[in-house]
């Protein structure tokens, strides 16, 4: 027992030393990006991004699925089950006490008053403690309080998901509506130019051809409005959804329509170690990383011999009823060694399984790390180039409409066919219809560098001991 004590510091298996991954020292698309985007020294408070798009009822909806969310509940649950498992690892070292105690009546005798009566009682404390010789037990906890650390930096990661889910689909909305509206603009201009073509038909001004392809115009754009409705319908209840309420909840508040939210005037990114850093997902892998290297000591220790210490106290009082009282304490203490010897390679197949899962973790961060990295050049690709298509967008669009008129103007005239007016109304709506989708596609970049920078979780003012998160 005293040498199991003395070699009771070390713990077999690697020890993991946490590194800090590769990055490069700026983003290759950050020139691209130009303003909003800037680089500054450090990155901006990330926490609540949301709010920096000015939009009251967004920000209401992001908060509210903070505190209602079913995926967020789960992640939680899974959190306090994290840390109930790093309380049973960290159990496992410390000995074990229980209690018993029994009672027994008994008689003999055929005759009254004759025989024997004998009643027992028994009481005892039992302890066992395996040594942790090897650190085995050490290395279970190590393993439990980073899977511990691990699963509360995905709750942070879920946070960050679930307020980009819910800008998207708020987004989604808001451009569907002003797609509509658009739409049905459209048609009213159309319905005024069937109704004028009509009117010209009748005075023997023109065929019933230029009637009809009015009606065919004018009908093809009514078309589009069950789809765009659909697609908003969808994201309404995907939205309701996200903030865990039933399809349609939203559908009051959000039927009143708005604009798409405004891009904020600014927006320091920082350098890629502080988003690795920030990053809820790559801090996760390195923390499964480091659970899955504890391990490896574990199955190396199960390769060692195992000592175990039990012993048990009692006492027992037996009462006759003929012949006198009798009683004792009784006590134990037994000292076990078990070690292997033969098990046909399987403790080792167990060793080298659980480097190879070791191994695995690592690509996994690895490939994290590299993930991240793309994401936000992703995204800041993605931010520049939809808005160098809006502003190219506007400015044709802006012709498209002057055309419009002026064709309009030209047929009322008989200067022009009517082909040429069906053209310009159709190169209208296309236009208007692409510029609002690449204005939504505009924020939605914006909404996927937040998310890719790690922005939507506030990370503690100081780091406490490990595996004290709070969900």
């Amino acid at each position: 027992m005293l040498a199991g004590l003395a070699l009771g510091g070390c713990a077999v298996g690697p020890d993991y030393k946490k590194t800090e991954p590769d990055s490069p020292k700026g983003w290759s698309r950050l020139d691209a990006a130009a303003e909003p985007v800037t680089s500054a020294g450090a990155p901006g408070d990330l926490s609540q991004w949301w709010r920096g798009l000015n939009d009251p009822l967004l920000t209401e909806l992001i908060e509210q699925a903070m505190h209602s969310s079913l995926d967020l509940r789960q992640a939680q649950a899974r959190l306090r089950e994290a840390r109930a498992r790093r309380d049973v690892a960290e159990g496992g070292q410390w000995p074990s006490v229980s209690a018993s105690g029994s009672a027994s009546l008994g008689r003999s005798g055929m005759i009254p008053g004759a025989g024997s009566a004998g009643d027992r009682f028994s009481t005892s404390f039992d302890a066992s403690w395996e040594l942790d010789v090897f650190g085995g037990k050490r290395r279970e906890v190590e393993a439990a309080g980073a899977d511990l650390e691990s699963t509360a930096a995905s709750l942070d990661g879920t946070r960050v998901s679930l307020a980009g889910e819910v800008a998207r689909s708020y987004v989604e909305v808001r451009a569907l509506q002003v797609r509509l509206g658009l739409a049905r603009s459209n048609l009213a201009s159309q319905a005024e130019t069937l109704q004028l073509t009509g009117w010209r038909a009748q005075a023997g001004l023109v065929s019933e051809q230029d009637v009809e392809q009015a009606r065919s115009n004018h009908e093809a754009t009514l078309a589009l409005l069950p789809s765009l409705e659909i697609s908003l319908a969808e994201s309404e209840h995907r939205l309701d959804i996200l903030l865990g309420q039933s399809p349609g909840t939203l559908h009051a508040r959000l039927a009143a329509g708005g604009e798409l939210p405004a891009l904020p005037a600014r927006i320091a990114v920082g350098i890629p170690a502080d988003t690795l850093r920030q990053r809820p997902d790559v801090r996760a892998a390195e923390r499964k990383l480091a659970a899955e290297t504890a391990r490896v000591g574990v199955a190396v220790a199960a390769r060692y011999p195992s000592f175990r210490l039990s012993g048990s106290i009692g006492a027992e009082a037996l009462v006759r009823g003929t012949t006198g009282n009798g009683g004792g304490i009784l006590y134990s203490l037994v000292g076990g060694l078990t070690a292997p010897l033969f098990d046909a390679g399987r403790l080792r197949g167990q060793q080298e399984m659980q480097d190879a899962v070791r191994e695995q973790a690592q690509v996994a961060y690895e490939a994290a790390v590299l993930t991240a990295l793309q994401e936000v050049e992703n995204a800041l690709v993605s931010l520049a180039q939809n808005r160098d298509r809006a502003e190219t967008l506007e400015r044709a669009a802006e012709a498209a409409r002057k055309a419009a008129e002026l064709a309009r103007q030209r047929y009322t005239a008989g200067v022009i066919d009517f082909q040429s007016v069906l053209d310009t109304q159709r190169s209208v709506l296309s236009l208007e219809d692409s510029l609002a989708s690449t204005r939504a596609d505009e924020v939605l970049a914006l909404v996927r560098l937040y998310k890719a920078l790690g922005g939507g979780w506030s990370p503690p003012a100081e780091p406490g001991p490990a595996g004290e998160d709070t969900p």
